[in-house]
């Protein structure tokens, strides 16, 4: 069993966040500039795109340098809350 300040993840690690939303010219942009808030080594050639098979939305994946839990917290509720993001996994 493992108590609120154990952690499954190793840090500082590459951890991928999955990020869906409507398919805008924005949206890839918008989740760029969050992930450089919160990695400023972020890569944004290693982003890798899904359209949903009607085309409507389009899945996101950012791997960021995940450096701490709450630095992840902090980064799905930025995510979690953007206008243009619906999903975050």
């Amino acid at each position: 069993m493992t108590t609120n300040n154990e952690s499954l993840i190793e840090y500082p690690s590459a951890f991928p966040i999955k990020v869906m939303g409507l398919k805008t010219d924005h949206l890839v942009s918008a989740i760029t500039h969050i992930a450089h808030q919160f990695d400023p080594t972020f890569d944004a050639s290693t982003i890798e795109l899904r359209p949903s098979t009607g085309g409507k939305y389009l899945g996101v994946t950012i791997t960021v340098t995940a450096t701490s839990r709450e630095q992840l917290d902090e980064l799905y509720r930025t995510l979690s809350t953007h206008p243009m993001v619906k999903v975050v996994l």
